[in-house]
Parts: structure tokens; C-alpha cells; sequence
């Protein structure tokens, strides 16, 4: 077999392959015998079927295999042998002119590139920090107490208050017109939470149970309604019934309520901040890490084999018609999703990917068994029963895999800002957390 390799442009290369043909005849007909001995045909006693006969009926399919083969076996040879890293899958053509007695492909391929990452030290990262405060906790607990609280009706001629909640009939109409949505009787809602548009929640404050009001409520550009986004309705609502909320006080009996073993409120607020501070935790790294990885490719060259790209953007498109399908879209595998939305985000995941591997295989920051355990136990602490969670994730490969990807980028996080220059920075619990006060 002579192979000659050329280089077509950045990373794509050309390999030009010859396989004698009694070689390839030789595999059919040894596979065309086994296959006799197997076969069933109607006529025939099982393994009396004639050669010639099977031959007639699946001489092609298994040339067509045979050839397969024989071409990708003796292009992973001579990739080998020419110390190629292939990316992707070669594109396969038969050759004319071979040689009598051979035949030749040629096989158009790309491999992986050379990755420089520059001088780290002259690389400035903000790393974040955040402490759980007091007031953290004080609002955590609101929480825990919102998530508990009671109603009773308000006595008759009360008006509708911030956290009260509402049972109303309403109907909006655009253009005189009722849209779909537009109209429900014993809606219920709780006033000054976000569950209504902000128009909506303002103009029912203040009415009594039993009456009724219209009013123009615009909704925003972006509605999730496509049908009435950036149009004005008219509203007509009858508040039906009010209540007020009741929330539990922070004693001994809603401590053990949740499942504090001591009853203490002592011992909820210390078990609240472990689990803030443990959330905070995986925040900080997600946050630190993001700016890790940012100041690690902006330092680094390379170029991106367009097979790997291609190969994330099917991948992306295909997830995307999965999200399409499970919130019920009709013919969601069919639905027109152009590619290169996804290119940014799948040329970035390369580019990185393969700026990762290079550093953890130059810098040995592989993910050590310790590791691996270390970070499946402080997953595995939140739950109730951290023992079963822990044996979930080593009773699987793939999720302890994905584990140990987390753990290397981890790895790669921490050797950056050891080197990189560090800019220690704070951020609001709230920040951090993605709450909003306001």
C-alpha cells in the first residue's frame, strides 16, 4: 500500500490510498462462504444454498462492506504511521487511474491543530467572593416561611394589599376582540409576586371583594404570547374573594418542621447558612470559572477543525429539536432551525475544549480519584440520604465522567489564577444568587 499525504489548506489534509484488488476479492469471498453456511433461502436445506446463488443475492452488500473495511482500516494505518491526530471523519472517493491490479482513494480529512496558549502571568482575572450574611439568612427564612404560610378571607369591605391573595374574574379584549388567554373566572394569584404583569397586579390593589374595574394593560414587546406581544388590551376584572396571608413564626415548632432534629432556631439558622454557604460555594466556582476560561482563550491561538464544529452545531440543533418536542411542538424534528444561530456557541465550545485539553495535558491536571470523591460528596450533602446519592453517581459511568470533566475544569480553574494576575473582587449575596430585591 503506498500512501502519500498532502496538505490542503490550515488543517485539511489529503491521503491517497491504493489496496490491491485480489486482496479485497479475496475478504468477499471468504466472508460469501461463511455466509453460505448460515443463509436461508426458500428451495434450499439451510447450508446447502449455492455459492453461486448467494453470491447473486448478497455479492454486493458485502463488497460494499468489504470495501468499507478494507478503506478505513488502511486509512487508520497510515494515519498512524504518519502520526496524524484525525478530527472528525475523512470523507471517502474512489480514484481513477489506479494502477491495474490496485485501487485508490482518496480520503479529504482534517486534523486536530497545534495549540499555543500564551504567557497566563500577563492575564488579569477578577475572582469573585461573597459572604453569607445574617440578612442572607433572615430572607432565606421569609422564604421558608412564605412556603408555609396559611390564608384566611379578609373581613367584608377590606381592600386588596401587597401579599394578599386574589380570586378574580377577568376578560381582555384587543380591538373588541377576546384573545386566547384573555379571559378566566376564579383566577387566583398572589398580588405582589411577579405571577401577573405589573399593570395587572397594580390595578386590582386596592378593590374590595365584589366589585369591578376596566383598565389598558400593554404587553411587553417580548410577551411569551406572540399573538398580543406589543399590543394593549382592554381588562375588565371582578375581584371575587381576598385573603391574607398568615405566615408561621420562627420557633421551635418550625424548626423541626424542617426536619431540625433539635428543634432549635439556633440550629436552623446554622443549617440554612451551611446550605447557603455550599450554594455560594458552586456559584463562586461556575462564576471564577467562566472568567478562568475567558482570560485562558482570549491567551490562546489555534485553529478550529470545521468537522468538530460541524459535529457540536448537529448536536446543538438536535438538542434544541428535543427542547421543541418536550414542550410539545407539533413536528418539532421538522421545524427549520438555521445553523449558524448555534455557530458562535458551538466554535467557542471547541475552541475551548481544545484549549483545555492541551493545558491539562501539558500541565498534568488530570482529575485525581480524590478528587472525584471529594466532589461527589459535597453534591451528594444536600440531600437526605447522602450515601444512596453518593452510590448513584459511582453506579454509573457516564455520570461519573461528567463528574470528572467538572473536577478537571476545576483543576484548569485553579491553575489559571495561579498564574494569571488575580483581581480579588466581592459581590452581593443577592448578585451572586440571582435574586432581585427590588
Amino acid at each position: 500500500m503506498a500512501v502519500t499525504v498532502e496538505t490542503l489548506e490550515k488543517l485539511e489534509r489529503k491521503m491517497t490510498l491504493t489496496l490491491p484488488v485480489n486482496a479485497i476479492q479475496s475478504e468477499v469471498d471468504s466472508r460469501l462462504k461463511k455466509l453460505a453456511r448460515t443463509v436461508k433461502m426458500d428451495g434450499f436445506r439451510p447450508g446447502k444454498v449455492p455459492l453461486s446463488v448467494v453470491a447473486q443475492r448478497y455479492g454486493y452488500s458485502v463488497q460494499y462492506e468489504v470495501m468499507n473495511d478494507k478503506v478505513g482500516e488502511a486509512f487508520a494505518a497510515a494515519a498512524n504511521e504518519a502520526k496524524l491526530r484525525v478530527a472528525g471523519q475523512p470523507k471517502i472517493t474512489e480514484k481513477e487511474g489506479a494502477p491495474e491490479g490496485e485501487l485508490a482513494f482518496d480520503a479529504v480529512f482534517e486534523v486536530y491543530p497545534e495549540v499555543r496558549i500564551g504567557d497566563l502571568a500577563a492575564a488579569e482575572v477578577d475572582k469573585v467572593s461573597t459572604d453569607v450574611t445574617d440578612e442572607a439568612i433572615d430572607r432565606t427564612l421569609d422564604i421558608l416561611r412564605k412556603q408555609r404560610r396559611t390564608f384566611n378571607q379578609k373581613a367584608a369591605g377590606a381592600s386588596v394589599e401587597a401579599g394578599d391573595r386574589v380570586s378574580v374574574d377577568f376578560e381582555g379584549k384587543i380591538d373588541g376582540e377576546t384573545f386566547q388567554g384573555g379571559k378566566a373566572e376564579d383566577f387566583q394569584f398572589l398580588v405582589g409576586e411577579g405571577q401577573m404583569l405589573k399593570e395587572f397586579d397594580e390595578s386590582v390593589r386596592g378593590m374590595k371583594a365584589g366589585e369591578s374595574k376596566t383598565f389598558p394593560l400593554a404587553f411587553p414587546a417580548d410577551y411569551h404570547g406572540k399573538d398580543v406581544a406589543g399590543k394593549t388590551a382592554d381588562f375588565m376584572v371582578t375581584v371575587k374573594k381576598i385573603e391574607t396571608a398568615n405566615l408561621p413564626e420562627v420557633n421551635e415548632a418550625f424548626a423541626k418542621s424542617l426536619g431540625i432534629a433539635d428543634g432549635t432556631v439556633e440550629a436552623l439558622r446554622a443549617d440554612i447558612r451551611k446550605n447557603l454557604e455550599r450554594e455560594v460555594k458552586f456559584r463562586l466556582q461556575a462564576r471564577n470559572k467562566q472568567a478562568a476560561m475567558d482570560a485562558l482563550v482570549a491567551k490562546s491561538e489555534l485553529d478550529l477543525p470545521k468537522s468538530i464544529v460541524q459535529n457540536e452545531i448537529d448536536r446543538l440543533v438536535e438538542g434544541a429539536r428535543a427542547d421543541l418536542k418536550q414542550r410539545g411542538i407539533k413536528d418539532a424534528d421538522k421545524a427549520p432551525i438555521p445553523e449558524d444561530v448555534f455557530r458562535p456557541q458551538a466554535e467557542r465550545r471547541v475552541r475551548l475544549g481544545l484549549v483545555v485539553a492541551e493545558l491539562v495535558r501539558a500541565n498534568g491536571l488530570e482529575a485525581k480519584p480524590d478528587q472525584i470523591k471529594q466532589h461527589i460528596d459535597d453534591l451528594a450533602a444536600s440531600y437526605e440520604r447522602p450515601a444512596d446519592v453518593v452510590r448513584w453517581y459511582y453506579g454509573d459511568n457516564r455520570r461519573l465522567a461528567e463528574v470528572e470533566a467538572i473536577v478537571i475544569e476545576n483543576n484548569v480553574t485553579d491553575f489559571i489564577f495561579g498564574k494569571a494576575k488575580t483581581v480579588e473582587k466581592k459581590v452581593a449575596f443577592d448578585e451572586l444568587m440571582g435574586q432581585n430585591q427590588a
